[in-house]
């Protein structure tokens, strides 16, 4: 089976470069696991497809898959997890405002994936696959179900580290609800996708339109998550 490298477009959190060869094969052997997944889970659907038929396909035991992805749901949404330990790092970061962290983070994930889309023969066509994983995770309600999840876990992350950062507890108001502003930055980002992705755009113009996008909402709450900074914890 000839599967699209769909991790390509989802940055990575290790280093390839200095990885050794069991690290290697196993990170090759979680792509492949991915993405093999995540063709026949476009192909026929997500519910359709067993676990067991990928790990066959893969030509692995279905115990092997679920040593890589803990859930079904986490092989085609794995991205998460390099989210998280990409806000955990950013917002720890005092030279950059949260808004910043999430800003870079965001960016990077943009650019992984406008890069993977105009490096692919046919572009469109890239675009269109792109668009279709978008209408899988919203049309299935276990993936959707995954993904509020993904991102309540996300929030809890970044409230903690937004505590840690003003000497706050995680579960004052002032951390939940920047964390959950801050998160809201990604729903923008992925609507935004689906509104320019439309196959009339350069994979360039679909970045500048989506960068606009998430900076006008990131504007509108900049100000409101400046002066939670500045301001003194109350016990």
């Amino acid at each position: 089976m000839n599967t699209v490298d769909w991790t390509a477009w989802r940055p990575q959190t290790g280093e390839p470069e200095t990885e050794g060869l069991r690290e290697q094969k196993k990170r090759l052997l979680r792509q492949r696991l991915s993405d093999t997944a995540t063709e026949m889970f476009m192909e026929r659907g997500f519910d359709a497809v067993r676990v067991a038929e990928i790990a066959r396909v893969c030509g692995v035991s279905e115990k092997t898959v679920f040593n890589y992805f803990p859930t079904k749901e986490s092989l085609i949404l794995d991205q998460g997890e390099a989210t998280m330990a990409a806000l955990r790092t950013g917002l720890a970061d005092p030279d950059h405002s949260p808004v910043e962290a999430a800003l870079r983070i965001l960016a990077a994930e943009l650019r992984a994936l406008t890069s993977w889309i105009s490096a692919q023969d046919d572009p469109g066509r890239a675009a269109a696959m792109i668009r279709r994983f978008g209408a899988l995770t919203r049309s299935t309600p276990s993936l959707r179900a995954y993904h509020r999840d993904m991102t309540d876990r996300l929030v809890t992350a970044a409230a903690e580290a937004l505590a840690r950062r003003t000497g706050r507890s995680p579960d004052d108001p002032e951390p939940q609800i920047a964390a959950t502003a801050l998160l809201g930055l990604w729903a923008i980002q992925f609507r935004s996708l689906g509104k320019h992705l439309d196959g009339s755009r350069t994979a360039a113009r679909v970045h500048e339109a989506v960068t606009a996008d998430v900076r006008r909402a990131a504007k509108l709450i900049d100000t409101g998550l400046a002066s939670f900074e500045g301001a003194a914890p109350t016990r």
